[in-house]
């Protein structure tokens, strides 16, 4: 390792070279109405350009020194071109322009954002931008949950196990990246609500079909996170505070000295609740010394969650020998209460888990490397993660925080010791390698080429302190290798109106597992080692193609063989998720397609609108679920994960955006699918009962709509005042294959309203939320109820350019 280390230091070296070149800054704003949003500024006669944010600030980097012509455009203002001189490293040009009226029908846009470049590339894929919520009280996973064909599901309130639901594909079928790197490396107590959308530039959601430069074994979907890459200084924080005693900071700051590229980003969060939010319904009940049950309304007692984390990285970044060349180290501790198994039918009290993740990083990337056209990247990332799970209560509690009482009058035992199964204090480490590097070569503006891989592997092993000292000098050790390699072509014909993009992937895992055995022979302690290993390997193909039949539509058709290799938690278990250990589970294969048509940039006076339809396929074999158990009332609710056999959701999703004026914008979407379980008959060939039901404890019809106004100048001049309102609608569903109502959802009706208030160059915003203001029922995996009406305060504050 320290070999390659040197080797990769000494290449880096023999690049490093500096020549003359410049960042240009500055804003396009008028007088009367402020930052002018999105405007084109480009060099002339250059292929340098660049789109300006929000409030009208945009940035031109690795401009050489020399005369240019800026020219500055927009549908909504008069072009404007000045003459500069860039003869120091920074130069700093404020742009005035004047509104214009046009004939909407005569202006053509020429070039694509790269959201749009993105949503018609071929792939079904939503963008989420983050810049006009990014102030708001919402954590990332609220935006994902108010995205078209997703669905968040939750076990409870904040800081409590999250997955994610595409298009009838859920679970570990759908992976999580930051920056295209894998989320698990960071351990338990780092989540994507640990990224305040302040820090996010956008999020990809894609579904069904994954790119090649995603390299992982996603099967049903994978969602991107980008974070801001922006070199200019700043530092932005955030504060705020509501229901459940619920408080949460941030903080983001970044300074790059522009003669040398030196850069230094950091990052940090805090993240308390007390999660007693009532609970209430057929759900949540006692049951009485003769047991019947007794309905309650009741406060969850036993569900506090704790977590903070930090990240520095350290580097260069826009320099002749690198675009990116930094080194990092993030950290993160956790503290999460658990309130019951995987239903709410048995609360529990002092069952807890602690979490810490040390995760260091190198991260270097370089476009022309070497040669015009070729971008190579390189990502290596080595984690140190400790779990602690703790349950040695030996009482049975009721919801309202007492310990039950039996018959005869006296408090109940736990039948095994603890509240989950015998007692534990049990300390789980993990090592986890993690290596991504990936070359794209463009051969020409029309193909190019894509070659990934990731190597991910991890060093897991368990000590029990509740066990026997004998036994405790013997630990067990599970080890898992996961290597993926992607190729890709793409190819670009008609003047850019059809995109082609075929690929193929390798997939290969190797699992080890160790147990000592203790045995005694004649009164003396033996032990030998019980080890058992799998290999598996496995190859997927897929290919996204987009044709533009007009300006403004674009038919998008994907399909792929996707291959998903069990992970970490399904193999060997998951304690403090009450998931048990399944060495024998097999990778799930699915076959996926995407049809979908794309309009965008509609705009008649000042009303602009844009849509997406689409239909979807996911035929899968040997799907990876959790096992579902009809017992709600068992004290022990542990479960492994199993295959399922043959599954088979088909399904369609709308999603329609409108805007107008730049002031009032709607968003409305849509997502229904039938995902039914397709095998008749067992190995046996005994009749399956549940032949042809829809999946259990899996949403398959939601809907969303999200409002918001916007006020300028309200009190004084360039400030904002925005309102909010979204509406949330989710199907009831069943819990259990049984169709037994008491384990069917209600229908959720779930309702928000929000108001911020931005302050002169949105340097302080002050935001009030509101959510789920009528109190309703909201519920997800396993009828596990969410938090119902709650108020937050958040305030924001940014500092640039110091």
């Amino acid at each position: 390792m320290k070999i390659t280390v040197t080797t990769f230091l000494l290449i880096l070296a023999y690049f490093t070279s500096f020549s003359q070149i410049a960042t240009i800054k500055g804003r396009v704003y008028s007088q009367n109405e402020g930052g002018i949003s999105h405007a084109s500024i480009r060099l002339a006669n250059s292929n340098i350009a660049t789109l300006a944010d929000n409030n009208g600030y945009f940035t031109l980097k690795k401009v050489p020194y020399g005369q240019y012509d800026l020219v500055v455009s927009s549908v909504e203002i008069e072009t404007r071109s000045i003459k500069i001189n860039v003869n120091q490293a920074q130069t700093e040009i404020p742009v005035v322009v004047k509104h214009q009226s046009l004939d909407l029908a005569e202006v053509n846009v020429v070039q694509k954002t790269e959201k749009r470049e993105i949503e018609t590339s071929g792939f079904a894929v939503n963008i989420i931008e983050t810049k006009d919520i990014a102030q708001r009280n919402v954590q990332t996973n609220e935006m994902l949950d108010r995205t078209v064909g997703i669905r968040v599901r939750q076990n409870g309130g904040l800081g409590s196990a999250v997955n994610y639901n595409l298009n009838g594909m859920s679970g570990n079928s759908v992976r999580i990246f930051i920056d295209g790197i894998s989320i698990s490396t960071y351990g338990e107590s780092f989540s994507l609500n640990s990224i305040p959308p302040a820090l996010i530039e956008r999020i990809e959601v894609y579904k069904g079909v994954i790119p090649a430069h995603l390299a992982d074994d996603a099967l049903g979907g994978a969602i991107n996170v980008i974070l801001k890459k922006g070199g200019m200084n700043n530092l932005s924080a955030s504060v705020s505070y509501g229901s459940f005693n619920t408080f949460q900071t941030n903080f983001n700051a970044s300074f790059r000295e522009e003669k040398t590229g030196f850069t230094v980003k950091a990052s940090g969060f805090h993240n308390y609740s007390n999660n007693d939010y009532e609970v209430w319904g057929k759900f949540v009940r006692n049951i009485l010394p003769n047991g019947r049950y007794d309905y309650v309304r009741a406060k969850r007692f036993d569900d506090a969650y704790r977590s903070t984390g930090g990240q520095i990285q350290v580097g260069f970044t826009n320099v002749r020998w690198a675009d990116q060349f930094m080194i990092g180290y993030n950290g993160s501790d956790d503290y999460k209460e658990i309130q019951h198994g995987t239903y709410m039918s048995i609360p529990y009290k002092g069952r807890f888990t602690e979490s810490q993740a040390h995760v260091f990083s190198l991260n270097y990337i370089k476009k022309d490397f070497m040669t015009k056209g070729l971008e190579f990247n390189i990502n290596g990332m080595y984690s140190q993660r400790a779990q602690l799970v703790v349950d040695t209560v030996k009482w049975n509690y009721n919801w309202y925080g007492q310990i039950s009482i039996g018959l005869n009058g006296d408090p109940i035992l736990r039948p095994s010791g603890a509240q989950q199964a015998a007692p534990t204090i049990n300390h789980i480490n993990r090592n986890v390698s993690t290596f991504r590097a990936g070359f794209n070569y463009d051969l020409n503006r029309n193909h190019r080429i894509v070659l990934n891989h990731i190597y991910y592997a991890i060093d897991r092993n368990e000590q029990d302190m509740m066990r026997s000292e004998v036994e405790r000098t013997f630990i067990g050790t599970r080890n898992l290798v996961k290597n993926i390699t992607s190729i890709a072509y793409e190819l670009r014909a008609f003047d850019s109106k059809f995109k082609n993009n075929i690929f193929t992937k390798f997939y290969q895992q190797g699992i080890d597992r160790m147990d000592p055995v203790l045995t005694f022979v004649e009164n003396q302690p033996i032990t030998t080692e019980n080890k058992t290993n799998s290999s598996k390997t496995a190859t997927g193909y897929g290919i996204a193609m987009s044709y533009a039949i007009a300006p403004k539509y674009t038919i998008l058709v994907s399909a792929e063989k996707a291959v998903r290799l069990p992970s970490e938690n399904e193999v060997f278990g998951s304690p403090g998720e009450n998931i048990v250990e399944n060495f024998g589970i097999r990778p799930e294969v699915s076959y996926n397609l995407n049809v979908g048509l794309n309009g965008a940039n509609f705009q008649v006076g000042k009303h602009k609108y844009s849509f997406t339809v689409s239909g979807f396929i996911r035929d899968t074999r040997d799907k990876i679920t959790q096992r579902i158990n009809p017992r709600l009332n068992d004290a022990v609710q542990t479960n492994p994960y199993e295959n399922l056999g043959k599954t088979k959701a088909i399904g369609f999703e709308s999603d329609f955006r409108y805007t107008y004026n730049n002031n009032l914008m709607v968003g409305l979407n849509m997502s229904k699918f039938n995902s039914v379980f397709n095998i008749r008959y067992d190995p046996n060939g005994r009749e399956y009962d549940y032949y042809n039901k829809q999946l259990p404890n899996e949403p398959y019809w939601t809907a969303n709509t999200n409002i918001q106004y916007s006020f300028k100048n309200i009190l004084q001049k360039n400030t904002v005042l925005n309102l909010y309102y979204s509406f949330r609608f989710v199907e009831r569903f069943y819990t259990t294959w049984l169709d037994i109502e008491d384990f069917r959802t209600p229908r959720q009706y779930i309702q928000d309203i929000g108001v911020s208030y931005a302050f002169p160059n949105n340097k302080f915003v002050i935001t009030a939320d509101a959510k789920n203001i009528l109190d309703a029922q909201v519920y997800d995996n396993f009828a596990v109820q969410k938090p119902g009406r709650a108020f937050y305060l958040k305030l924001n504050y940014m500092l640039s350019k110091f």
